[in-house]
């Protein structure tokens, strides 16, 4: 206001108009003092709002954003798929490519157990899923109920296990879990969590599963080992990869469990399973379109490397 005295100037940093042009040495050098030291105001800020975010991000914090995003994904992406799936199983080696749909996978095998599949049998073996209502109802069940069971494992995950932060880059952290000695598994498919330790990579900016993998401590039985048991040493292991932006896919799943069901049957799953060249399809494509779409894509990897 008017006639009121000026109030007194700190010593120090003081403000001063940048912009004007400074002919004196000195004023130079205090305009000069000024700019650091409001620089080192913002640098220090700057410091104090990363320090205090990175106490806010506890392991167990980090793995709930993790699994927040894996379930939200499970649940709202309903983007369909064409890509090269290579199933490696003890009785079964199948390269093929999958066109995914509402009402099940169109499959198109180009080898399987090492031979090449005559074009007029890759036609006949899609002929034949389109013609069977019934196998259609099961993949799509079993796909409902293997994503339930997903669901149901990501949300015991920062509860089922003790997590440490073991690297962190600017594109993804690294974390490695234990079992949690107080979780008590609310179903037998929760029990192997008690014995399973391994790493898990995050995305820091999607916080999704870029790779994790884990291994059975020891063996896991069900019932007192009469309804069956998974041995020791079992191993597992998947990689996600964003294939459009905000859009992640499996990559990766590889499974060796071996064990006993029941006492008597023998439990032995092993499987190696690599999708790759992933082309996203419309909203909600029929069979009949999935079948054509699977039908233009090249007989073997090497056409689809040089069409690219």
């Amino acid at each position: 206001m008017g006639g009121g005295e000026a109030a007194p100037r700190r010593a120090g940093c003081r403000s001063k108009p940048i912009g004007m042009i400074v002919s004196d040495p000195f004023r130079r050098l205090r305009l000069l003092q000024g700019v650091l030291c409001r620089g080192k105001i913002l640098t220090l800020a700057t410091l104090a709002l990363s320090l205090v975010a990175a106490r806010a991000q506890t392991p167990q914090e980090i793995i709930k954003q993790v699994v927040e995003a894996e379930r939200a994904a499970n649940r709202d992406d309903h983007s369909q798929w064409i890509f090269l799936d290579h199933s490696v199983k003890p009785k079964e080696q199948v390269l093929q490519w999958t066109a995914t749909t509402p009402q099940g996978n169109v499959q198109r095998v180009l080898v399987k157990n090492g031979s090449q599949q005559p074009e007029s049998e890759q036609q006949a073996g899609i002929q034949k899923f389109l013609g069977d209502t019934r196998a259609q109802k099961k993949q799509v069940e079993a796909k409902a109920h293997e994503l339930k069971q997903i669901d149901t494992i990501l949300s015991l995950l920062p509860e089922g296990f003790i997590w440490t932060v073991v690297k962190t880059t600017p594109e993804e952290t690294t974390l490695h879990y234990v079992p949690n000695p107080s979780f008590k598994p609310p179903s037998r498919e929760a029990h192997v969590l008690t014995a399973a330790t391994g790493d898990l990579v995050a995305d820091n900016q999607q916080h999704r599963i870029r790779r994790a993998n884990g291994q059975l401590m020891h063996d896991v039985t069900f019932g007192g080992g009469l309804l069956g048991r998974i041995k020791q040493g079992g191993s597992f292991a998947i990689e996600q990869k964003q294939v459009a932006p905000s859009l992640w896919q499996l990559t990766l799943v590889r499974v060796h469990l071996d064990g006993k069901v029941l006492l008597f049957k023998s439990l032995n799953f092993q499987e190696d399973d690599n999708r790759s060249l992933f082309t996203r399809q419309p909203a909600r494509p029929t069979l009949d379109q999935a079948a054509q779409a699977v039908m233009k894509q090249p007989a073997s990897p090497e056409q689809q490397s040089a069409s690219q």
